[in-house]
């Protein structure tokens, strides 16, 4: 009677397992993303501590004004107390002190040499849409129903809108958003248009919505 051994063989090939593409940013970039956290984080800051005060005065029975309350129009008390500073049940810089300050940390862990997969970046790009949505949803709010600005309102308006578009170029660039090779070129070549149209064209709305009041 014959033994026969039997051996193990493996004939299926080696897989490579490749890891997820990643994707850091520039120095520029990275920064652009600090300073414009680190704006909207201090518009949030000033906004947050002036309501807290401004709640404080009402239960005491007094009367205070923002430091930036200098005119009928551009009036940060006035949005304050409105119904639309606190969409959310909470005053909205509240929310904003969370947003800004991550995107002050993802610009920092960019200048340390980070970087994010894919699913990141998006997510991250659609934070900075629901940003400037809302924003572009406060800036009708104040024009047309309350009718007054906030200075310190402006400034996160602002630091939102070159956020996104700066975001946004970012992922179309890498690819990471779909699109044809004439806006990733255009993206290249021209991001900062975008921005500088978009704060333009709301400058011209606010110009225009009290126009008798600035050339009065």
């Amino acid at each position: 009677m014959s033994k026969t051994t039997l051996q193990d063989v493996s004939t299926e090939p080696e897989r490579t397992v490749r890891a997820p593409r990643t994707e850091g940013g520039s120095t520029a970039f990275a920064l652009m993303l600090v300073i414009t956290g680190a704006a909207g984080l201090l518009a949030a800051w000033v906004i947050t501590l002036d309501k807290f005060k401004l709640l404080e005065a009402k239960a005491e029975g007094k009367t205070f004004v923002p430091g930036c309350s200098l005119n009928p129009v551009v009036s940060c008390g006035s949005v304050m107390e409105s119904d639309q500073a606190s969409v959310f049940g909470f005053p909205n810089p509240m929310l904003g002190l969370v947003a800004y300050g991550m995107v002050v940390c993802v610009g920092i862990s960019l200048l340390a040499r980070a970087r994010f997969p894919r699913w990141y970046w998006l997510t991250f790009n659609a934070g900075t849409l629901f940003g400037v949505g809302f924003c572009t949803w406060l800036q009708f709010q104040s024009l047309y129903r309350i009718g007054a600005l906030c200075l310190w309102c402006s400034l996160a308006w602002v630091a939102t809108i070159i956020m996104f578009w700066y975001v946004t170029s970012f992922t179309v660039r890498n690819g990471f958003l779909p699109a044809p090779r004439w806006l990733k070129a255009f993206f290249g070549e021209f991001t900062w248009v975008l921005p500088v149209l978009h704060i333009g064209v709301i400058g011209i709305l606010i110009m225009t919505r009290w126009w008798d009041f600035w050339t009065g």
